[in-house]
């Protein structure tokens, strides 16, 4: 019993040495520190930096840092930079890399210019150390990035050309810190600069001509076995660290470069972006936060004046710089003062970087204990500035976003999208695309709908199709997403689908491509044709050829007056969500006033969705000579006849699209006829164009019977 004592009395023991108790205080850390001071109003992040000062070995030396512990915080580190490359908007991105650069070359100078003279002057250190010193003020770590992230609002503009200004300054520091040591050591020639540009220009090659081809490759082949999408996505991160480790500069810069190699692979909001966020948020990022606390000594400041002295000159010209760097970076560019402080929040932080310069020239023996230990002061003061800046700054970027008025507001925010299916094994790519177009703020679930012939079989067959239909509901669970089965009977699908649509006033209805037309299906009316007509909703009909990942451009057909049409706002949102998600760049093919309309509706949009217009004016000869691609998203919206935009002409084209185009995903959008708040009483029981209906299958009869005439004639 004693040796079974002295076991337990070893095991907790400070610092604790057992890795299984070690992760589980962390573990709990995590979970508990949150919860307990979120009275005090103290965003998460501090709490666990704070955290990690007190069980630190500089707090109550609970903990020690160790290699399990450094191994996890590395880990944490290149995730927040690989997140904040997977989500920045690569569109918004390429539209403002210029304003990137400005503010990268803003956020890099002055905190240099002032850092520069403040440490040889006031600091009294020399030359070279000095210039360490200064380039460690251009650096900033995006610790206050999960912040925006978790409100929504990383798609904003200024948070684009933070993150951009982020790669640029931390890149061109450690170029210089390279530079710095190699004229400390005396090796600073011409094979220093010839080498340093070749692993670099090698490095860039290998991840934004290479990755991509291997991932577009593996997630194609493999796109049912989940879990390896997440696997191999974590392999090429931690890799592409390793070959900027070797490129000589820092491993963030490279797990930064893999999110940017896979952005357009991996949607917002597909099943793996999810997964990443969820384990990175949980886990390995609350890790690198609470290791972070731990490097921090508070007990430096008791070591008499000078130290204090020099970790508040330090923390000073820190902050300010960086408040310059934002200010004038606002003037510039004509942004707001909310705009400012979240820039200033996002990039007042330091702490990955700042290390790495720090740490090298203090083995270097180039800086000395004291700029050590206010350096780490430093880190946690700017942590803390730029967590509650930032926090402050995105809620009410929030608040006045969510103020704004948007287009068809009331109705897209409570949107009911429903998809019918008809074949049980093309359900996953429609479900996909409906997730996709999806307004994350509807707390409408999307309805999978079923529709039962009403015979002897029906309740056997009702529970066999529940069944086979809960794995989607799981599949659209695993993306944060609701989703949810509805199964009717009913011996006429089409009016099954029609009756289900207004009982649960859906907005959008998504339905896979026909199939061929049998003779019987000419006479009796078309199912798909019939939803059309019975119907006042916006419905896509989808023939999806490919993964998503596999496109790289969404043209979009509009015919004459479609922005007359009550659903154009709402149809065109959709189309905006989808290239948003897929990071695809639109080309309009249209006239002169619908391309007006459509420019007028997305400057609104955010983020904003740059797009190139081809003027048509022959739409007879739409699909002639026009450079669409195998790896294009069609989207053609036509009209049910008796509509404005209804045009004879295209009546034809969506079988000549299958024709012409055999391996394209294709999309057929009919938009909504009428507004929800318009309605005809006493005439609900009447469907949309029956006469029209009636003609045309009187029409469609008469042909297929000369037809059939010709054809025995010959025979």
């Amino acid at each position: 019993m004693s040796d079974l004592f002295a076991h337990i009395f070893d095991d907790f023991s400070l610092p604790l040495q057992n890795p299984i108790l070690i992760f589980s205080v962390i573990l709990f850390i995590i979970l508990l520190s949150p919860i307990l001071l979120r009275r005090l109003s103290i965003p998460g992040i501090i709490v666990l930096i704070i955290s990690g000062v007190i069980v630190g070995p500089h707090g109550f030396n609970v903990l020690q840092k160790n290699a399990a512990i450094d191994l996890f915080s590395t880990i944490g580190l290149l995730y927040i930079m690989f997140i904040a490359g997977l989500d920045l908007d690569l569109n918004q991105f390429k539209a403002n890399r210029n304003k990137s650069l400005i503010f990268g070359f803003f956020t890099f100078i002055i905190p240099f210019i002032i850092g520069l003279p403040a440490a040889y002057f006031l600091l009294h250190y020399n030359l070279t150390a000095s210039l360490l010193i200064a380039s460690m003020f251009s650096t900033h770590t995006l610790i206050a990035y999960p912040i925006v992230s978790k409100l929504g609002i990383a798609k904003n503009q200024s948070v684009a050309i933070t993150v951009g200004g982020t790669i640029i300054t931390d890149t061109v520091v450690l170029v210089l810190l390279a530079v710095i040591m190699g004229r400390a050591h005396g090796t600073l020639n011409s094979v220093f600069w010839v080498k340093l540009i070749i692993v670099l220009a090698f490095f860039f090659i290998f991840m934004f001509l290479i990755v991509p081809r291997v991932a577009k490759w593996f997630f194609s082949r493999l796109e049912s076995e989940k879990h390896s999408h997440y696997i191999f996505v974590l392999a090429v991160v931690f890799f592409a660290a390793f070959l900027a480790e070797v490129a000589g500069i820092e491993p963030i810069i490279g797990a930064f470069v893999a999110g940017l190699a896979l952005n357009k692979l991996i949607p917002h909001s597909s099943t793996l972006m999810n997964r990443i966020e969820f384990i990175g948020n949980s886990l390995f990022i609350p890790f690198f936060l609470i290791s972070v606390g731990m490097v921090v000594d508070v007990t430096v400041l008791l070591n008499g004046p000078h130290a204090l002295y020099i970790a508040l000159v330090l923390s000073i010209v820190a902050i300010i710089g960086k408040w310059i760097a934002a200010f004038i970076t606002q003037k510039v560019l004509r942004y707001n003062a909310m705009q400012r402080r979240l820039i200033f929040g996002l990039s007042s932080s330091h702490a990955a970087a700042i290390l790495a310069v720090i740490l090298v020239g203090y083995n270097a023996k180039i800086l000395d204990d004291n700029i050590l230990n206010g350096t780490i002061i430093l880190i946690l003061i700017t942590c803390i500035v730029a967590s509650i800046v930032t926090e402050n700054a995105a809620k009410k970027i929030l608040i006045t976003e969510q103020q704004n008025p948007d287009d068809n507001k009331d109705e897209i925010l409570n949107e009911h999208i429903l998809l019918p299916i008809a074949n049980i094994t093309n359900i996953e790519h429609l479900l996909d695309f409906a997730l996709y177009i999806k307004n994350n703020k509807s707390p409408n679930p999307v309805s999978i709908l079923s529709c039962i012939p009403n015979d002897e079989n029906a309740e056997n067959n009702v529970l066999i199709t529940k069944g086979e239909l809960e794995r989607f509901v799981r599949q659209a669970s695993a993306r944060e997403k609701k989703a949810n089965i509805i199964i009717t009977l009913d011996h006429n699908p089409a009016s099954g689908i029609a009756r289900t649509s207004k009982e649960i006033m859906a907005d959008i209805i998504i339905i896979g491509w026909p199939r061929k037309q049998g003779m019987l299906d000419k006479i009796i009316g078309d199912k798909v044709e019939n939803i059309i007509n019975n119907t006042d909703k916006t419905i896509f009909i989808c023939q999806l050829n490919r993964p998503f990942v596999n496109h790289k451009r969404l043209i979009v057909i509009a015919p004459p007056h479609a922005e007359k049409e009550s659903g154009f706002i709402i149809w065109l949102s959709k189309i905006h969500t989808l290239a948003t998600e897929l990071n695809l760049p639109v080309i309009l093919y249209s006239n002169n006033i619908t391309s007006q309309a459509t420019a007028e509706i997305l400057k609104h949009k955010t983020p904003v969705l740059p797009f190139n217009t081809v003027y048509i004016d022959a739409w007879e000869d739409l699909l002639i000579a026009k450079d669409i691609r195998k790896d294009d998203i069609i989207v053609l919206t036509l009209a049910r006849k008796g509509s404005l935009s209804f045009m004879n002409q295209l009546e034809q084209i969506p079988d000549k699209l299958e024709k012409h185009y055999p391996v394209n995903t294709k999309i057929l959008i009919y938009p909504q006829r009428y507004s929800h708040h318009y309605k005809v009483s006493g005439y609900e029981g009447y469907a949309s164009g029956t006469i029209n209906k009636g003609i045309a299958t009187i029409q469609k009869l008469g042909k297929d019977i000369g037809s059939l005439l010709k054809s025995e004639k010959k025979k």
